[in-house]
């Protein structure tokens, strides 16, 4: 039976190389203008009954090579449920078999968050009650960067995600805390957006996601360096929302990220900010610790190491709204693995755990919330 391979979607990323008999070689697509590589999601077609091995043969060139170790496909036939199949790295190939029970199957890095589905969450959410929609200004694309406002409480409160597009863990975080900041039938919520207002941009890279990238825009740029000088030639999508940064003030924020390696969830801080002060880090610290009692989907232990004093990058949006504005400031990194601690074999991380991860953040914030 012949098969056919496209990735011509929305978020698709994918080249055939070649298909020789039961073997296909595929190889990941560069992000324009950039040497990154890591995300890849395709559809193979006219495969029930057949068992065929895909190798993903630049898999070493990828950005973060150190990530395929120890990670799982996902795979999904209709493209709502998706789960983890066994997969092998050897020699910079990552290799997977198939058998296909259905004539359609679909390949991911992760669960997938398109911006057909980022369009419904913003028309879903913006239609409830309490809920204000801004278009914060445009992409280098054209495409908006939404924003949508809850609460009336006088601390200001910013959620972000998916300045890296092809983390799409992120951007199901972000489902999640919208669905339970807008739940009137939540006493948590209700009680915690009478004292915070939430600012939530729930995709600040469409280009890059719609294009199918790992972790630039529409010119090739990662917008998670752009924030002490962002351009509208470069980085419309920064500009605008540090913008309204600057408008509403911070007190505490959270840009939610994946990494490829780290099997855990963790917060990377701000340490070595020029602003840097204990009471500052101490609260960030007492969160962070916090979270990990509430929920086992978190932990403390890994992460990545911390700026030396004075050395912090500025370029990052957390370290530059932490010294900016003096708040509480984290950036929330999820597996594309497990979190090891707490795994699940058949789905690994998922977007039901990021969700409920949101979930918890929220939860959590609403303890300390009239301490920031």
């Amino acid at each position: 039976m012949t098969i056919s391979i496209t990735a011509a979607f929305d978020g698709g990323n994918i080249h055939v190389d070649r298909i020789d008999g039961d073997t296909v070689d595929l190889a990941i697509v560069r992000d324009r203008d950039s040497e990154f590589l890591q995300w890849f999601y395709f559809r193979v077609a006219g495969v029930a009954g057949e068992t065929r091995t895909y190798r993903i043969t630049n898999a070493g060139q990828s950005a973060y090579p150190d990530g395929w170790p120890g990670y799982k496909v996902r795979v999904s036939t209709d493209r709502k449920t998706w789960r983890m199949i066994p997969t092998r790295y050897v020699e910079g190939v990552l290799e997977f078999d198939w058998t296909g029970t259905t004539d359609l199957v679909w390949f991911a890095y992760f669960a997938p968050y398109t911006m057909e589905m980022h369009a419904d969450l913003i028309a879903r959410i913006a239609l409830r009650p309490g809920v204000t929609h801004r278009e914060l200004g445009l992409s280098l694309d054209g495409q908006p960067i939404d924003c949508l406002t809850i609460g009336t409480g006088d601390k200001p409160v910013w959620l972000y995600a998916r300045q890296h597009p092809g983390e799409t863990m992120a951007e199901w975080f972000m489902e999640g805390a919208l669905e339970r900041l807008t739940d009137a039938d939540d006493p948590v919520t209700a009680d915690l957006l009478a004292r915070a207002t939430f600012h939530c941009v729930p995709n600040m890279n469409p280009d890059g996601s719609r294009r199918g990238h790992l972790r630039t825009n529409a010119a090739g740029v990662n917008l998670n360096r752009e924030w002490a000088t962002p351009s509208a030639e470069r980085s419309p999508e920064v500009l605008c929302v540090r913008d309204a940064m600057d408008a509403t003030g911070m007190v505490f924020s959270i840009d939610v990220h994946g990494d490829e390696a780290i099997p855990a969830n963790f917060f990377a801080g701000f340490e070595g900010i020029p602003n840097w002060t204990d009471a500052q880090g101490q609260a960030f610290y007492d969160y962070s610790r916090r979270l990990a009692a509430h929920t086992p989907d978190f932990q403390v232990g890994l992460g990545y190491p911390k700026s030396a004093p004075g050395r912090a990058n500025l370029t990052m949006s957390t370290n530059q709204v932490a010294n900016r504005f003096g708040a509480i400031a984290m950036t929330l990194e999820m597996p594309f693995k497990d979190h090891d601690s707490n795994p699940d074999a058949e789905f690994g991380w998922s977007p039901e755990r990021s969700k409920r991860l949101a979930h918890a953040c929220l939860e959590t914030l609403a303890d300390v919330i009239d301490t920031l």
